[in-house]
């Protein structure tokens, strides 16, 4: 989008920030994050981890392990754990989801953070069984909700299985978070159809990504969107959601473009992982992760910088548990 002057996209930015104010006041929520398998059998064109893709590190994590970092991130300052993975194989071998149903008791056992689950589309006993092993949250993002761009991006993925996978979800009790990537083909119109279509499928949390273009995929030679680009996206998302959680996330760029996304209407931080502990991120692999520049401490000063502040633990389970009331009333 263009603007005819820089005053007009600060007003945008200004006026979604204030909305943003209007909901959590000052706070922050902020997510930890486990990527506990980079085994994937799709082929998603964009992504990192699609699985013809051997320039990237695979690894899985045991439970017991996941268990111990949600254990670490909880003493660091974090009010979730957002438990990611590729469509593991093993995992959807015969519908075997059991081992991540496992993660998320013990993870729900050993700390008091929310748990959100992104392991791909799972069927409606799977989802089932991770709200009742305490899973609050099931994120699910569709990209993008042109379904021709949808169709070149993750190839051989219906476009409506994924969809209900979302609003199964949601009859479950779980909450949704709903994202879409921005830079990969799509208009200004598709992006509006996308912030629509996210409250039509009831999500409490939206985001909206830059694309980052990955070694070995075939889109790596496709460019990212301005920093711009995706604050206004953000902003617009914001003054739709006016009291849905929104991410900025630090796996575009790290702690560089934080504090503008944070003032495009941005109430959450995502993407915080501990340092030395063998996880990598989605978006950027390795950006800043042990280096400790993807922590609490790294990025607290950031926060404060805006006149905003953490929240409470207590602020953060008073939010889930009346938006879960809430939903509650629109999930039959």
């Amino acid at each position: 989008m263009r603007w005819n002057s820089i005053e007009e996209f600060y007003s945008l930015c200004s006026a979604a920030a204030q909305v943003g104010a209007s909901s959590l006041g000052a706070q922050v929520f902020i997510y930890g994050f486990a990527y506990f398998s980079t085994y994937c059998r799709n082929a998603c064109r964009f992504c990192f981890y699609r699985r013809q893709n051997t320039r990237c590190q695979r690894y899985r994590k045991d439970p017991e392990r996941i268990s111990e970092i949600a254990q670490l991130l909880e003493r660091s300052g974090v009010h979730l754990i957002d438990l990611t993975s590729g469509e593991d194989p093993i995992l959807y071998h015969r519908s075997r989801f059991e081992p991540l149903v496992r993660m998320v008791r013990l993870v729900n056992d050993a700390t008091d953070l929310g748990i959100m689950v992104s392991p791909g589309v799972l069927p409606r006993s799977a989802l089932r069984s991770l709200k009742e092993a305490g899973a609050d949250w099931y994120a699910l993002y569709q990209e993008t909700h042109n379904k021709r761009i949808y169709s070149k991006l993750r190839v051989g993925q219906d476009y409506g299985t994924r969809l209900e996978a979302k609003l199964k979800a949601h009859k479950e009790g779980l909450l949704i978070e709903e994202g879409i990537l921005l830079g990969v083909g799509e208009s200004c119109d598709d992006r509006v159809d996308s912030v629509f279509e996210m409250k039509r499928v009831g999500a409490s949390q939206v985001r909206a990504m830059g694309f980052v273009p990955q070694d070995g995929t075939p889109m790596q030679d496709y460019h990212s969107p301005s920093i711009v680009d995706e604050m206004t996206t953000m902003a617009v998302m914001r003054l739709v959601h006016q009291n849905e959680l929104m991410p900025a996330s630090l796996d575009i760029d790290g702690l560089k473009g934080l504090e503008l996304r944070l003032a495009s209407g941005a109430n959450v931080v995502s993407s915080v992982i501990p340092p030395k502990v063998g996880l990598a991120g989605v978006a950027q692999a390795q950006l800043g992760v042990d280096e400790g520049l993807r922590t609490v401490d790294a990025i607290r000063p950031h926060i404060e910088r805006l006149g905003l502040q953490i929240a409470s633990k207590k602020s953060y389970a008073k939010w889930i548990d009346a938006e879960k009331e809430r939903q509650s009333g629109t999930a039959n």
